[in-house]
């Protein structure tokens, strides 16, 4: 069962931490990782970041399509759940 961290009960989202020695946990957010990190180096303080030049890169990334979702991208995969 997933824990819960103290900001995800304040805030109503939920967060999911891998176990450890779990590798197949971590395949989908390790390449997130490396998405964000070909903007951003390791060790960027994300407060020093423009809050515009933020919500261009997550509209960016939310366009790119991924193979695990058939090559849609997530916006339009949210778009076909919503529809």
């Amino acid at each position: 069962m997933p824990r819960l961290t103290a900001q995800a009960i304040i805030t109503a989202l939920a967060g999911y931490f891998c176990q450890p020695y779990h590798s197949w946990e971590k395949g989908g957010v390790e390449n997130f990782n490396g998405l964000v990190r070909q903007y951003f180096p390791k060790g960027t303080n994300f407060l020093d970041e423009g809050e515009a030049s933020l919500a261009l890169i997550e509209t960016e990334l939310n366009q790119r399509p991924r193979k695990t979702l058939h090559f849609l991208s997530p916006n339009n995969l949210q778009h076909r759940i919503a529809a």
